[in-house]
């Protein structure tokens, strides 16, 4: 868990050592750094990342799998649509993590 003003690939660096074999990342332009990119790539993983709007190179990846990242905002709008999770009552991160994970038991199971 990181704070709000942190940039997501700041904290994807402490997970990459942690993540599972995949074919490929879906990640937004938050997470465009060529150096995560080669890092993904290094684990066997292919990034499916846009570049960014302000860099002048662009950054091939494939459009059709990336439109299926709406999955995933979608699993997150439903999850702040728990109270608890979206104004993070928890601040410690034992707590905050197993509200998450009652909340997504709840909604898989509904």
């Amino acid at each position: 868990m990181t704070a709000g003003q942190v940039s997501d690939y700041t904290g994807a660096v402490a997970l990459l050592d942690s993540l599972p074999k995949a074919q490929w990342m879906l990640a937004d332009r938050g997470y465009d750094a060529d150096w995560f990119r080669g890092a993904l790539q290094e684990k066997g993983i292919t990034p499916c990342i846009p570049g960014r709007k302000i860099c002048s190179k662009t950054v091939k990846y494939d459009t059709r799998r990336y439109k299926r990242r709406n999955r995933i905002e979608i699993m997150f709008g439903r999850l702040k649509d728990w109270r608890r999770v979206a104004t993070r009552y928890d601040r410690c991160p034992k707590a905050f993590f197993s509200a998450v994970a009652l909340a997504a038991t709840v909604i898989f199971w509904l």
